[in-house]
């Protein structure tokens, strides 16, 4: 539950009362100007920040991705993917991807090979009735994506993709990792020859490594975790390497996971959440064979995004967990120790439809948001003085 939750910026506010100038130079490993001054400082309950408003119009945006030559790509659901350098949206890398676009990251070797893995949805007949999730990479040179290929795909779904995550995440080890929600009914989570609700494991070129939990089972062998309603956030954490995830629940139960080879993370057998109409799911919120989540929302905020801060840059948010709100359009900091929430706090409230959070290379928390069109970045206000 939320510990005296601190409600610290509107949208009224974030429009009104931080004015920056776009004129100054970037900083030690900023991909984007700094202001020169900072005319508004908001102060959390550990933590004096300022919102720098980087765009305010974008389409639908779903996720974006840190280059090493500074440059940031960001994904539109329309099927753009757009290219900033220097803090300035040059435009679209390709005309069009695919509708459906979603998630987007670059290959941990991208300064040699320049490999862009991107996934979207998409129907098409010649592939089977319904919908199908698509992973492909290409090699972004010259600032378009080239030679473009379909890497893995899983499929068909009879259910609208509309709101279904498709997060990708690299480990320490160069594998890839895919999470594909729950469809078609709320048991195929539990059958492993059903790709619903999967974390997927994969070599960077689609292959699926020998070593996967359930290779030599009656089952996916690409899967390596299973029991997932929709997990919308899904990242490596900067110091123990392990993937984290969160997950939407029904009517509460949302969850924060961090993934382990062939756990069964119980949805929906063992939930916190209800049916929308106020029924019971599973009268368990523990189950033997079954992983329960290290925190879980109720009432529901619809996480998508994650991230964490480490090291100085925020003095205050050492060792922190961020969390995009769809559902209450607000960003969630919650205070880690080891595996443990111990606080919770409310940042930036009615600022939109928080769906990707994430620390640059420079360090700065970034927020995306997809109905009001921001892409945001949290300043430490020690940086002004």
């Amino acid at each position: 539950m939320l510990s005296e939750m601190t409600r610290v910026l509107s949208v009224s506010s974030l429009l009104l009362l931080w004015v920056f100038s776009s004129c100054g130079t970037p900083g030690d490993g900023s991909y984007f100007p700094i202001p020169e001054d900072a005319r508004e400082v908001t102060t959390s309950r550990v933590q004096e920040f300022v919102v720098d408003t980087l765009f305010a119009e974008l389409n639908r945006p779903w996720d974006m991705e840190f280059l090493p030559d500074g440059k940031v790509i960001i994904t539109e659901r329309s099927g753009r993917l757009l290219l900033v350098e220097g803090g300035v949206l040059q435009g679209a890398v390709n005309e069009r991807i695919e509708p459906g676009l979603r998630g987007v990251r670059a290959h941990p070797e991208f300064e040699s090979n320049h490999l862009i893995y991107l996934s979207y949805y998409k129907e098409d007949a010649s592939m089977g009735e319904g919908y199908h999730s698509i992973l492909t990479r290409g090699r972004l040179e010259n600032d378009q994506l080239q030679d473009e290929e379909v890497i893995y795909t899983t499929g068909p779904f009879s259910e609208s993709p509309e709101w279904y995550g498709n997060r990708i995440e690299f480990d320490e080890d160069g594998y890839l990792y895919f999470a594909v929600g729950q469809r078609d009914g709320v048991e195929t989570t539990q059958d492993l020859m059903h790709p619903s609700g999967k974390t997927f494991r994969l070599f960077d070129d689609g292959r699926i490594p020998p070593d996967n939990p359930f290779v030599n089972d009656q089952a996916l062998p690409e899967i390596y975790t299973y029991g997932h309603r929709q997990h919308q956030g899904l990242t490596r954490h900067p110091e123990t390497g392990e993937i984290w995830s969160n997950e939407h629940g029904a009517k509460g139960g949302d969850e924060v996971n961090i993934l382990t080879p062939g756990a069964n993370f119980g949805w929906p057998l063992a939930t916190y959440s209800l049916n929308y109409d106020d029924t019971i799911i599973s009268p368990d919120t523990l189950l033997e064979g079954t992983i329960p989540p290290i925190h879980h929302w109720t009432p529901s905020i619809a996480p998508s995004g994650l991230a964490f801060t480490v090291g100085e840059t925020y003095s205050g948010w050492r060792e922190d967990m961020f969390t995009g709100s769809l559902k209450f359009r607000y960003l969630m900091r919650s205070r880690l120790d080891g595996h443990r929430i111990t606080d919770e706090e409310i940042l930036l409230e009615n600022m939109g439809r928080v769906r990707t959070v994430k620390v640059g290379p420079d360090n700065y928390l970034y927020v995306l948001t997809e109905d009001t069109g921001l892409l945001v970045r949290l300043l430490p206000a020690s940086i002004f003085r």
